[in-house]
């Protein structure tokens, strides 16, 4: 049976851009671009040119793709100009783009309230643009904006502005949820009446998340018989979002009521690298991921409980709705004080630490676990803290090198510029196979101070831990008053681009500081095979 095309267009570099503290660089949009081409995705929108200096020089030469057709966005001819006599038209021509995607308003409201025009000028404006850019040799097409409460509030002029862009030539006509407010139910209706007057295969569909239901009403708009997808890697989008192109596309490649009767342009082998694509933008815009994401997030194939671990060992589809190596995740079952032998057992095959299923150790194991997590440690956010738990209790662990003492100082002083300045220095004190190893150093902290100096100088096994650093660092109260118990993760990552977390806990932050970060550099030694 010959399977429908859906279209996937990304707005990550334009429509994402409006995220609040998201800033792209021309490099930052480089990268991206090239990476939606890779992933399949078919329209990549890459800005909006004569808007800002970055989009205009983006749009300056044709980023050479192999898949995706380069998009330009902006505004149909403002009212009261010629097509010809309107500027920020003429940029959006000039662009280097085999695409330019116009956003006019639908909604009657809108046009009186917010363009202080009239419907029949709306309209002349949409069929001019579209004109224009089809005579230039572009595929055009039109985001209608506010479409679905315009169309609430009076269909007959919204139909009129989206059949306008299509009896002028554009190849698509997108429907635009603006506002995010409107129901799956009510997207599913009104389209399946677009779909009556302008064919499915030239309707799209764009859809914001103030109701946490853009990715269901896109799917909505698909089975009322839209045929182009507009969204974005990760929700990204002002207010609460976009659509999430991360969540839409495992949908649409993995359940059965989409995969059967639609095709898209991502392949199976690209789909495995979906997990990669979403780390990665979150790498360039320098955020934590979304641990609890739909599909790609390091949660969405987590068991914690020791019932759903043991089930999940049997069958993974007891507990997986797909498999998670079809979008380049993994399955994880973590180790807590709700685990049971099962959890433990799992995560030891899963770090490769070899053990014995009848080796009383690992009752052992699964009580100290418990007993230390009773106290305030938590391995469900440790892994490597929890692999050298596990390696410790079962007698797996070298004894690489031994602390003998370290010493913290936090001072205030002036500088050279008489400014007031506190600076921090630590001294560690360490043995390595007998030889007696000092080292000093400052940091911005106490932490980041015996950080440096730990890492100073290891002997022998300096040479493992030279790209080793700390990338991230939360502190948690546990609870309150002046004897407070507090618990450190640490974040860490190597050479490779690896990264591990490690926890420590003590009354005292120091302390629990720098369990955290003695762990961290022997999982590296451990992980890099250092010799005894």
């Amino acid at each position: 049976m010959s399977r429908e095309r859906l279209y996937l267009f990304d707005t990550t570099l334009r429509d994402g851009a409006q995220t609040n503290g998201v800033d792209f660089t021309l490099h930052d949009k480089q990268i991206i671009a090239d990476m939606l081409d890779d992933l399949g995705i078919d329209y990549v929108e890459g800005g909006y040119p004569g808007a800002n200096p970055s989009d205009t020089e983006f749009f300056a030469a044709k980023p050479k793709f192999d898949h995706a057709k380069f998009t330009a966005f902006g505004m149909t001819r403002r009212p009261g100009r010629s097509a010809s006599n309107d500027p920020g038209l003429a940029a959006l021509i000039e662009a280097k783009a085999d695409a330019i995607c116009f956003v006019a308003k639908s909604s009657e409201y809108q046009v009186r309230v917010a363009l202080e025009t009239t419907n029949e000028e709306n309209l002349a404006s949409i069929r001019d643009s579209v004109g224009a850019a089809k005579a230039a040799g572009r595929e055009v097409m039109l985001d209608c904006e506010h479409f679905f409460d315009g169309y609430k509030e009076n269909p007959q002029f919204a139909l009129a502005c989206a059949k306008a862009a299509y009896d002028s030539g554009a190849r698509w006509v997108v429907l635009c949820d603006t506002n995010g407010g409107t129901m799956p139910n009510e997207i599913e209706a009104i389209v399946g009446e677009v779909v009556k007057h302008i064919p499915g295969e030239h309707v799209g569909i764009h859809t914001h998340n103030d109701t946490e239901q853009a990715v269901a009403n896109s799917l909505a708009a698909v089975r009322a018989g839209a045929r182009q997808i507009q969204g974005t890697l990760n929700g990204l989008g002002e207010r609460c979002g976009n659509a999430n192109l991360c969540s839409l596309i495992p949908t649409l490649k993995l359940k059965k009521e989409f995969a059967d009767k639609f095709e898209i342009g991502v392949s199976q082998e690209k789909l495995a690298t979906l997990v990669h694509a979403s780390r990665a933008l979150d790498d360039i815009l320098n955020r934590a991921p979304d641990r609890h994401a739909p599909y790609v997030g390091e949660s969405a194939f987590v068991t914690k409980t020791g019932i759903h671990a043991s089930a999940v060992l049997k069958d993974p589809q007891t507990y997986e709705h797909v498999a998670p190596e079809a979008i380049g995740n993994h399955r994880k079952v973590l180790v807590s004080d709700q685990a049971g032998r099962s959890n433990v057992i799992a995560e030891l095959e899963r770090a490769g630490i070899p053990f014995d299923k009848s080796d009383p150790k690992l009752t052992r194991l699964v009580e100290e676990m418990k007993e230390k997590e009773a106290a305030g440690y938590a391995y469900e956010s440790a892994d490597a803290s929890f692999d050298l738990l596990a390696r410790r209790t079962l007698g797996k662990v070298p004894d690489y090198f031994r602390v003998v003492q370290f010493d913290v100082n936090v001072e205030q002083r002036y500088n050279a510029l008489a400014q007031r300045v506190t600076v921090a220095m630590a001294v560690v004190k360490v043995d390595v196979a007998g030889e007696m190893l000092i080292s000093a150093a400052e940091g911005n902290g106490p932490v980041n101070a015996l950080d440096v100096a730990l890492r100073k100088d290891l002997g022998k096994y300096q040479r493992y831990i030279e790209g080793l650093k700390l990338v991230d660092y939360r502190v948690r109260i546990l609870n309150g008053g002046t004897e407070a118990v507090t618990r450190v993760l640490i974040e860490s990552e190597d050479e490779t681009g690896e990264r591990w977390t490690t926890v420590g806990v003590s009354p005292n932050i120091i302390d629990a500081s720098f369990q955290a970060l003695m762990d961290s550099v022997v999982y590296k030694l451990v992980k890099s095979n250092a010799p005894v």
